[in-house]
């Protein structure tokens, strides 16, 4: 069975085709809250192509609801053939949430929770690296999520610093040749790279102190696009699993199916 997995995050929209467990093709797409429903499915039509007849069913996870609006339209309109599970209150995920108020819960972090829980087992933290914000996510020994943090995104704290700043400017997000850099840019680079990688550090390092447990005890995950441009500087992560949340998405859809 091949699985399209969607996750339409604040920024971007992650899609990838799983089978046997694995992500086949994965693309990622600008999310545009302006977009209809029709042109989605002329955009979805065009990156599957011919992989599109091979698809059995759709699974959905969104932190944008204008855009989820849509995508609902679109898989009743243009997809009404294919099985469907979209991740929100009702939907059967095996993840107990200890929250204040459970519904808050972004439905990505829930996929991320249940894959990194199947696949890891518990204590862990998962750390997603998004553009717009870099979520942790904490799950206990039982395999319950009790509670995460968000910091603002690599991508967004670097287009304020630009925006923001008078002799600032928009650069790219490239590891610098030093911490101490010699000129703007880098100082710009080496600001956002290692302080976010101390900034994660320092996060984890917290919550294993409130979990109460020791540090060899918890697997500490790395997801997201840009985990990659974080990963070597960090020394807290034990694993990186770039498709957590689409492998999440597929064992919440085989739950539901």
């Amino acid at each position: 069975m091949s699985l399209l997995a969607v996750d339409i995050g604040n920024s971007h929209t992650i899609l990838g085709v799983i089978d046997g467990g694995e992500v086949a093709a994965d693309w990622r797409v600008a999310t545009d809250e302006r977009n209809t429903s029709d042109e989605w499915a002329v955009l979805l039509r065009g990156l599957l192509g011919e992989q599109l007849d091979q698809i059995d069913g759709i699974a959905v996870c969104a932190t944008v609801p204008a855009v989820l609006h849509e995508w609902r339209d679109m898989l009743a309109r243009h997809f009404a053939k294919l099985l469907s599970v979209v991740v929100e209150p009702g939907v059967r995920t095996g993840v107990p949430i200890m929250f204040d108020n459970p519904k808050e819960v972004g439905t990505d972090r829930i996929c991320n929770a249940l894959a990194a829980t199947t696949r890891f087992g518990g204590p862990c933290i998962v750390v997603d690296f998004g553009g717009t914000a870099t979520t942790f996510d904490v799950v206990n020994a039982q395999g319950a999520y009790v509670g995460g943090s968000i910091a603002p995104g690599i991508e967004i704290s670097l287009e304020a610093l630009g925006r923001r700043g008078a002799q600032l400017r928009k650069v790219e997000l490239a590891r610098p040749r030093s911490v101490i850099a010699k000129n703007t840019v880098e100082a710009l680079q080496s600001g956002m790279l290692f302080g976010v990688a101390a900034q994660v550090e320092g996060i984890v390092a917290r919550m294993i102190e409130a979990l109460g447990v020791e540090t060899s005890e918890v697997s500490v995950i790395a997801t997201g696009y840009l985990a990659p441009l974080v990963l070597d500087e960090c020394r807290c992560f034990t694993d990186h699993a770039p498709w957590l949340t689409l492998q999440g998405l597929e064992m919440i859809y085989r739950r539901n199916s």
